[in-house]
């Protein structure tokens, strides 16, 4: 396996792409190109979760795509401790308000298609991947990456997504808000850093708000969508998958929508690999990937011979 980090922003020592990249075999594909997936972890836009990262992307490289972790711009840098955010003087960036976190993803694909042929990627096959904020950042750039707001900086070319896996994503600011409001007033804090820090106004307008809502965005451009989520976070309402999913009906784009009864927020593959407690493991949340593989599966199969070489 090549595992290549590729920094994004000379300024900032975790803005960057991770690969892992399956090495070709003349026992496996023998010089045919594979899909690749690229995961952008959740964590409000605050920082990128270790827990969504390296992990999950063996986890889809298992399943025989190559794969990318992407930590796109975020507040804290590695340094910054994550408490310092509950502080009287937060030292916010502007290179974190949008639409730079998703810039990343435009520059991400650049990369890839650059590399294609060295790495034996298939760039009409190149997946998103995201959980929470980072289901925010991939779900918009489901949206925008054939607008102006990519083009015009990125060969339109190179900037298709070919499909898009969510995980307990937030995709609907205006509900979102409300569904905040009801909460305690440390998840309103907690909100109000993650707008200041990604859109720069701690009570964004409404065109703010509307911007970053791919829910209220999808058009006939947007691709398929494996959706997954449970009932009981606390964090994302369900209701963030569920406009997501109507929203696709409506303008009749594939997608798939699993909703699991229990579990907390930010389960990642909810297994011992990606759970600090007992609390993230979780039995029957665990089968979203599985879900998900047959869902890619049905999609982007791999180049696999009709017959059996060895035979």
């Amino acid at each position: 396996m090549l595992i290549k980090k590729f920094n994004l922003d000379n300024k900032r020592d975790n803005v960057d792409l991770t690969s892992y990249i399956l090495e070709d075999s003349p026992e496996l594909l023998n010089g045919k190109k594979r899909p690749a997936i690229i995961i952008c972890p959740g964590g409000a836009y605050i920082n990128c979760s270790d827990r969504e990262g390296e992990i999950v992307a063996l986890r889809f490289a298992a399943m025989g795509y190559h794969a990318f972790v992407l930590r796109y711009h975020v507040l804290l840098d590695d340094k910054e401790d994550y408490n310092s955010i509950f502080s009287d003087s937060i030292n916010f960036k502007d290179d974190t308000i949008f639409p730079t976190p998703m810039l990343d993803i435009a520059n991400a694909f650049s990369i890839i298609h650059e590399h294609a042929d060295d790495w034996l990627v298939d760039t009409d096959k190149l997946i998103l991947c995201g959980f929470s904020a980072g289901g925010n950042n991939v779900t918009n750039y489901g949206v925008y990456w054939n607008k102006p707001i990519i083009t015009n900086s990125f060969d339109i070319e190179r900037t298709r997504p070919a499909a898009i896996i969510v995980g307990y994503p937030l995709t609907d600011y205006f509900v979102h808000q409300e569904f905040v409001k009801s909460q305690d007033k440390s998840g309103t804090r907690f909100f109000e850093i993650s707008n200041r820090t990604f859109l720069g106004n701690e009570n964004p307008t409404e065109e703010q708000l509307l911007s970053v809502s791919s829910a209220k965005l999808i058009d006939d451009s947007t691709p398929p969508m494996f959706i997954w989520t449970t009932t009981s976070d606390q964090l994302v309402n369900v209701n963030q998958s569920t406009i997501l999913a109507t929203a696709l009906a409506n303008k009749g784009i594939p997608f798939e929508l699993h909703v699991f009864e229990d579990g907390p927020h930010g389960l990642s593959l909810a297994t011992q690999a990606t759970a600090p407690s007992i609390v993230e493991v979780d039995d029957t949340v665990r089968i979203w990937i599985d879900l998900a593989e047959k869902w890619l599966s049905k999609r982007f199969m791999l180049p696999l011979e009709k017959q059996s070489p060895w035979n």
